[in-house]
């Protein structure tokens, strides 16, 4: 390792590849009691996740993330690739695939007999994990780097849970199966680009850390491995996730923006209207929803706020106005009146 390196993870503290290795391979050492484990976690995490998804319960799904063991193989898939070995990476491969499969079934099953796609729509736990974007890819970097990092040393084990917590991988996948089971097709892909983008974040920051480590060139590892072919792969599929989730924050940045000025205009255009009030805008796809209180409804010409909003929203974004009446009715106190 250079002196960086050393610095970062002392020799003393340092994980062996061995040692590394029967940490994120379920299928070396006591396998019957690794793959045992992993499955028995899983479900208990997918249950709680899917419990904490359909009550909108955010504690309920912080526990879930806690006892997720996804991680584990997610990390194998880093370390294989960095020391050269394919049988490791697609070992974590199946266990990844069979874990997502495992997640995404159990939430569709219990969506499909006790959930309600017009309650999900105001549920917290899914709009927050189905527009995913660039910052959710950077955060997932930066966990991961710091799992791997405390996965190479001994003493850091105590912050493992804490990169659990912030790693969000069975609540994105609950979140699918939840999504699929009410035929909320749309939300479901979003959430499951979500579950990739922090799978493959994962691997890439722990392929980062393994390198710098000087695992790739410890004895033990492959010296016939064709790493830049591996990591070549690795950077496509990422860029793959990355584009989507950059497309999305340019939408929701847009949106925003558009948002912003559909209020103001609004705002503009109730001036001489003592009795209405602006509310907030919501966007139902390219339609700006504006909610607009009135006491007695009377409203100025809605071609007043069409021309207001000419040259600050384009053309293609509709805007409608969503108009409630705010009457107050006196309650009697005193009997006869």
């Amino acid at each position: 390792m250079g002196r960086i390196a050393q610095t970062l993870i002392p020799p003393s503290q340092r994980q062996s590849v061995a040692e590394l290795t029967d940490a994120v391979d379920l299928d070396r050492g006591e396998v019957v009691r690794k793959r045992t484990g992993f499955l028995i976690m899983l479900v208990l995490a997918a249950l709680v996740a899917v419990a904490g998804v359909l009550t909108d319960s955010t504690a309920t799904v912080i526990g879930a993330m806690i006892i997720a063991p996804l991680a584990t193989p997610i990390q194998g898939i880093g370390l294989g690739l960095v020391i050269g070995s394919r049988s490791i990476v697609g070992r974590s491969i199946v266990w990844v695939v069979l874990g997502t499969v495992i997640v995404v079934l159990l939430g569709a099953a219990f969506a499909a007999f006790i959930g309600d796609a017009g309650r999900l729509a105001d549920n917290s736990q899914i709009s927050g994990r189905t527009s995913p974007n660039l910052m959710d890819l950077v955060a997932a970097l930066a966990t991961g780097i710091a799992g791997a990092f405390a996965m190479c040393r001994r003493d850091l084990s105590a912050v493992l849970p804490g990169v659990a917590i912030a790693i969000s991988l069975v609540p994105p996948l609950a979140v699918v199966g939840v999504c699929a089971g009410v035929g909320e097709w749309g939300q479901a892909f979003g959430a499951f680009m979500l579950f990739l983008s922090n799978v493959f974040a994962l691997v890439i920051a722990g392929a980062f850390v393994y390198t710098a480590a000087g695992y790739a060139r410890d004895p033990s590892s492959s010296p016939t491995a064709n790493r830049r072919r591996a990591y070549a792969v690795v950077a496509v599929l990422a860029v793959l996730v990355a584009v989507p989730l950059a497309a999305n924050t340019l939408v929701a940045f847009a949106l925003a923006q558009w948002g912003l000025a559909v209020r103001a205009e609004a705002q503009d255009w109730l001036a001489g209207s003592p009795d209405a009030s602006v509310g907030d805008v919501t966007w139902q796809g390219l339609t700006a929803e504006v909610g607009v209180l009135s006491a007695s409804g009377d409203l100025p010409p809605a071609s007043e706020l069409a021309e207001g909003l000419a040259g600050r929203v384009p053309e293609f974004v509709d805007v409608v106005v969503d108009l409630e009446i705010g009457a107050q009715l006196p309650v009697p106190r005193t009997a006869g009146e």
